[in-house]
């Protein structure tokens, strides 16, 4: 089973690459993968320029398409790291960062400081995601502190349902802030729809640090996830401090969905559907389904954000729309065919 898991790891990587260079190449201008290589073996390398290569293709390649396809593989990533927890810690397939309203909320601190137009002097290019983070946070928080007021039992529902109620909240909140600064509502309401256009190096840069970190802090926690999944009480009797746990995976969860959100708006399903797929062809063990799961996320991103800017080109489709007309039936397709199995 570990050799078979280990071939399926090669394939998932095999597979991240062709999306990478599927994202990189395809557009208004088709960019073949020999070129491609020769533009980043250029830039990363100093290598010499294939002779075909125009610098109109290294443009494209470098400044706009690179830097893309990255910032949508490592929000995908994100996404999908932070739903493996979710699902884990309240063992919900339903459960993920939107349905507990970390998203809603880090959208909302992005939306104040769009509006507000501020930077903290220390934070400079932070101040977005570090904003992101803690009203995702926040709203997290106060989420689990009604839910224990409801239900002091905290059953995982009562989390769930509270959640989904501070989301509505939190994104009429979202709306209210946009009539009130209409100058503002066409970039507001972009953002809640998720788009990856324009996103720079510098952006990049942030999100892979703050993904790379967060993913590697996460791997310490797989065993205690494992054993979380057969209910806290079962957890506890074999040493777990859930309460503890669950509080610093919470937390690490909300910092990858707020970064996420802070530099790519509001986009669904993705975390959803990358850890319940990796399950399903990984088994339960969290030491697989937590990375692999980062990965397939990554990968289904770059395809979605593909298919956003070429569908209806020259228009561009919010990257949101696409993974939730994509994401819906094909979640619906895989929850019920295993249900009819069982």
């Amino acid at each position: 089973m570990k050799r078979k898991n280990l071939l399926r790891v090669w394939i998932v990587l095999v597979a991240c690459i062709l999306a990478l260079a599927a994202g990189i190449g395809i557009g208004s201008v088709m960019i073949f993968p020999a070129d491609i290589l020769g533009i980043l073996g250029n830039k990363l390398f100093s290598l010499p320029l294939p002779a075909a290569v125009e610098a109109s293709e290294v443009s494209i390649v470098w400044s706009i398409r690179f830097p893309r396809c990255l910032s949508a593989f490592l929000a995908g990533a994100a996404l999908s790291a932070s739903g493996t927890v979710m699902q884990s810690i309240l063992r919900n397939p339903l459960a993920s960062s939107y349905t507990l309203g970390v998203s809603s909320g880090a959208s909302l601190g992005a939306a104040v400081v769009i509006v507000a137009g501020f930077t903290l002097p220390l934070a400079g290019a932070l101040t977005l995601p570090l904003f992101g983070f803690v009203f995702g946070l926040g709203t997290v928080l106060a989420v689990i502190g009604f839910a224990s007021r409801m239900d002091r039992g905290l059953e995982n529902q009562t989390i769930i349902l509270t959640g989904m109620v501070f989301s509505l909240f939190v994104n009429a909140c979202m709306t209210l802030l946009s009539v009130l600064h209409q100058n503002y509502m066409q970039q507001l309401i972009r953002w809640q729809m998720g788009s990856f256009s324009g996103n720079s190096w510098e952006q990049v840069g942030i999100l892979a640090v703050v993904m790379a970190a967060g993913v590697l802090y996460l791997c310490r926690f797989t065993r205690q996830m494992d054993m979380m999944t057969f209910g806290e009480e079962a957890a506890r009797t074999m040493g777990v401090d859930t309460k503890r746990a669950k509080l610093k995976l919470i937390v690490a969860a909300s910092l990858l969905t707020g970064t996420a959100v802070c530099f790519t708006g509001t986009v669904g399903f993705i975390d959803l559907i990358a850890p319940h797929v990796t399950r399903r062809v990984f088994g339960p063990a969290h030491k697989y389904v937590l990375p692999v799961s980062a990965l397939f996320g990554g990968a289904f991103m770059v395809l979605a954000d593909t298919l956003a800017r070429t569908v209806l080109a020259p228009a561009e489709l919010p990257v949101g729309a696409v993974t939730a007309l994509i994401g819906a039936p094909f979640f619906a397709w895989v929850y019920f065919k295993g249900r009819g199995k069982a």
